[in-house]
């Protein structure tokens, strides 16, 4: 696998007054700092709700878990978008008990709150 297809990709977009952070790559102590960044940028727009839509995500750390708890400490309201492979380090830690885990964007921006 080449460095460029391992490199984190964030994207920010807006649906409404709902930021989606979208990002894609691989999410380890080297680019937890830039996943960070992204989400605090978000956030420095005071989005209704943050939605990180990590489905495009190949590798998830424990880095990234971090960042995360951070994100749910900083947002007024999350939502996570998870393929299987980043599911399981949420599940596996229990961090599924604080963070809302959806299967599609669609779903996140959808769900009625909890």
């Amino acid at each position: 696998m080449s460095a460029e297809s391992r490199a984190l990709q964030v994207k920010l977009d807006w649906v409404d007054s709902v930021a989606v952070l979208t990002v894609g790559g691989e999410v380890d102590a080297a680019s937890a700092p830039e996943l960070q960044s992204g989400i605090e940028d978000a956030l420095g727009h005071a989005p209704a709700l943050l939605v990180v839509d990590l489905s495009g995500v190949r590798f998830f750390g424990s880095a990234g878990l971090s960042v995360l708890l951070f994100a749910v400490e900083a947002a007024g309201g999350l939502r996570v978008v998870a393929s299987a492979q980043v599911r399981r380090p949420i599940e596996v830690t229990g961090l599924d008990g604080v963070i809302e885990v959806y299967e599609t964007v669609h779903d996140a921006l959808n769900s009625e709150v909890a």
